[in-house]
């Protein structure tokens, strides 16, 4: 008896104990983008490049009040607000890349802009900006492979 109510003490502590461990390993705040010890972690976040991208497009912004994006087709810079970064991020190549909503503060027109976040030496940067759509209509569309291809009827 006396070694069956010893055993239900020992597996009630041992529940109660193992949570405690782990959040004292982990204690809620991440670490951004380092093990411990200071290694660099291989692969960033879906939201780190999210992040770096909405802080490019803050920082860009600065200058002018708006993100300035010159528009090969219609041949004018865009002044553009951003609305939301997507949720999905693809990986092409080397670079990471996800869609983002602005609005066009001249025009009223709603753009998708795709941004290029390359991973090199730990660190994430934006490296290209481009038009992917104005009010829905695509200029370029992905493949299965996320290489880039002309949508049907784009002049480019």
């Amino acid at each position: 008896m006396k070694v069956k109510m010893f055993f239900m003490v020992f597996m009630v502590l041992a529940i109660a104990l193992v949570p405690a461990a782990f959040a004292a390993e982990h204690g809620g705040k991440e670490h951004g983008g380092e093990e411990h010890g200071g290694a660099k972690v291989s692969e960033p976040s879906a939201d780190q490049i999210r992040g770096v991208m909405n802080d490019y497009v803050i920082e860009q912004s600065k200058k002018t009040g708006t993100f300035d994006v010159y528009d090969d087709e219609a041949g004018k810079m865009r002044k553009l607000s951003l609305v939301r970064v997507h949720e999905r991020v693809g990986k092409t190549g080397d670079y990471y890349y996800s869609c983002a909503d602005f609005r066009d503060t001249v025009s009223n027109e709603t753009l998708d802009l795709d941004i290029d976040v390359e991973h090199k030496d730990g660190k994430l940067a934006v490296k290209d900006v481009r038009i992917h759509k104005v009010n829905g209509k695509e200029r370029y569309t992905y493949d299965a492979n996320d290489n880039r291809i002309p949508a049907a009827g784009s002049s480019k």
